[in-house]
């Protein structure tokens, strides 16, 4: 038998030649997910989480959906759809929250956080300058995993879901003022736009953000000369880069903006604050020494208003007169369009979904997701945003560590 030398041995040792464990690929297990669709009982909300084309892949892959009876149908989706989709359909939010994973759009009412459970995930919006700390001691009680849609970011490192709703948001804006221009009542009979020889409709719109960008576009698709003011010159820039086109810019100047609202047939508030109310802009001055019969769409509304005239109104009464002008202050505009609104969260949460399913639960998508990760504002009844544990004088963790250590 050939001898073979101690070095040599101690050489393929130490270089791992000698013969080794196979490590293979633990093939995940994938879940079978039970998701819960309640009907939507905040006021004026109309939007539901998920579309029957949603729901039907949803099914096809091998999960559960409990719907409750009439939750689409201000989206104008019918029972039918759902049932023939392979949804479950049920009767009551109790019946709902049973599922593991519950799909809303608005935050839970008092009732349903009754309902709530420990180990639920909870996917809707989190509307923080509307809560109280009530809302999130509860959740933290019940040991919930939370994810509110508009703190969720992608791969940009941007707000889809709340990108989604601005540009329904500012598309919808301009809509709803040429309708109101063009109404004998509440405007003076004009159509919104321009056409050979006659002066354009003049719109303002108040911030270059992805609201006012989109609005922008809708007008100036219309033939309507536009004017766009905001307090960041980035923004303004970026929104030049963005149209392609040079069009009036202006920092907010109230000489300037006030003498731009005098000839404005159409004036759009589309200004957003990170936390809190938005500022007042144009005050009761100002708006009244614009043209009788004109337009104002408070966006802004959701925040308190950049008008000093506007005050909530609602779906059902949208509009008043003040100076003989018409106000438009619906907060939620998007949910004038319910049913393309809810296919934009559709499009989004479908594929989460079968994330979720994939990756074998909920934790394990997080672990692989950052963006949705970041939406995270409880996990497992720890509250992970920092805004939030500061504002209400909770505790808080940071969501990578609490993952890190899952």
């Amino acid at each position: 038998m050939r001898h073979i030398p101690d070095d040599y041995i101690k050489f393929s040792k130490a270089w791992h030649f000698s013969p080794q464990e196979e490590t293979l690929e633990v093939k995940k297990k994938k879940n079978s997910l039970v998701i819960g669709i309640p009907f939507e009982t905040t006021y004026d909300e109309n939007r539901v989480a998920l579309a029957p084309e949603a729901a039907a892949l949803l099914c096809k892959n091998g999960h559960t959906i409990l719907l409750q009876s009439k939750a689409g149908d201000s989206a104008f989706f019918p029972d039918q759809e759902y049932a023939e989709a392979g949804c479950q359909i049920v009767y009551s939010a109790k019946d709902v929250f049973q599922a593991d994973i519950i799909m809303k759009v608005a935050p839970l009412s008092d009732q349903e956080l009754e309902y709530v459970r420990p180990g639920h995930v909870i996917f809707s919006t989190v509307a923080l300058p509307m809560q109280k700390e009530n809302y999130f001691r509860t959740l933290i009680s019940k040991k919930v995993t939370a994810i509110a849609f508009e703190f969720i970011r992608d791969k940009a490192n941007t707000f889809p879901l709340v990108r989604s709703m601005s540009e329904i948001a500012g598309n919808t804006s301009i809509l709803l003022a040429s309708y109101y221009l063009s109404d004998r009542a509440y405007g003076k009979g004009r159509m919104f736009g321009g056409l050979s020889g006659i002066t354009p409709t003049e719109v303002v719109i108040l911030g270059a953000g992805t609201v006012g960008e989109y609005a922008t576009r809708a007008a100036m698709g219309l033939g309507a000369m536009v004017k766009v003011f905001d307090s960041s010159v980035y923004r303004l820039r970026r929104l030049q880069n963005n149209l392609g086109v040079r069009i009036f810019t202006s920092i907010i100047q109230p000489k300037v903006l006030s003498k731009a609202l005098k000839t404005a047939d159409i004036s759009i508030g589309a200004i957003h604050s990170s936390w809190g109310r938005t500022p007042i802009i144009v005050n009761e001055e100002m708006v009244s020494q614009m043209k009788k019969g004109s337009i104002i769409v408070d966006i802004s509304i959701d925040q308190g208003g950049c008008f000093e005239t506007s005050s909530i109104t609602t779906h059902s009464d949208p509009v008043f007169k003040k100076y003989g002008i018409t106000h438009y202050c619906v907060p939620n505009i998007a949910s004038r369009v319910p049913n393309t609104a809810s296919y934009a969260f559709s499009n989004f949460f479908a594929p989460v979904l079968l994330n979720i399913g994939e990756e074998g639960g909920t934790e394990n998508m997080l672990k692989r997701d950052p963006g949705v990760r970041q939406g995270v504002y409880l996990f497992n009844g720890t509250v992970t945003n920092q805004y939030i544990g500061e504002f209400f004088r909770l505790p808080y963790k940071d969501i990578d560590l609490l993952m890190a250590a899952f």
